[in-house]
């Protein structure tokens, strides 16, 4: 599977696992402790709405806070669908892995950010399943994509803080678990 492959893969992952989201569910705690379901939905929602201006050349002060609060809204499903709609439709756009894009990091690679995106939305797509208590199985060639990509920057999440620790597996684990872990996922994390 290829990296726009594995960013359409990741998308679905998510936005299926939205759908599956039960009215008394939205405030359920999830593996992500500053955040309950409605705001890791948000959290995605927001990065996609950021995804089509930065496709489009914007920088992160010319996005401002436009997408700073709620943006769920009334029917979260929907505000979400739309969302990775009009996301997939940027990123796969034909040329835009060849741009540059502007990060609050700095000029950055298209397909850098593209595989930043797949990954933030695969293991969220996790996050959320394993907290509404759905099928946490997540598509292996995409669990590969990111991986794959993850094995060289790993390291500089975890320096940034943008990860937690990496948790210790059994050996035997399987690929989705090994993702999960350098993630700073516990696999076998549960809603108490």
């Amino acid at each position: 599977m290829d990296l726009l492959n594995g960013y359409r893969a990741s998308l679905a992952e998510f936005t299926d696992r939205v759908a599956q989201v039960r009215p008394q569910q939205w405030s359920s705690p999830t593996p992500c402790p500053e955040w309950d379901v409605r705001a890791l939905v948000n959290h995605l929602v927001g990065e996609d709405r950021w995804t089509v201006p930065i496709f489009a050349g914007a920088t992160v002060d010319d996005v401002g806070d436009r997408f700073a609060g709620d943006l769920l809204g009334a029917d979260p499903v929907a505000a979400a669908a739309d969302a990775a709609r009009e996301a997939e439709a940027a990123v796969t756009a034909p040329g835009a892995m060849d741009r540059i894009v502007h990060l609050s990091f700095g000029d950055t690679a298209a397909s850098e950010y593209a595989y930043q995106l797949t990954a933030d939305h695969l293991v969220h797509a996790w996050d959320l399943a394993v907290a509404l208590g759905v099928d946490p199985q997540l598509d292996p060639q995409a669990v590969k994509v990111v991986a794959d990509w993850f094995d060289t920057e790993e390291h500089a999440y975890r320096g940034a803080g943008a990860i937690g620790p990496r948790i210790d597996l059994p050996d035997g684990s399987d690929a989705q678990d090994r993702l999960l872990a350098a993630f700073g996922r516990d696999p076998a994390w549960a809603p108490d």
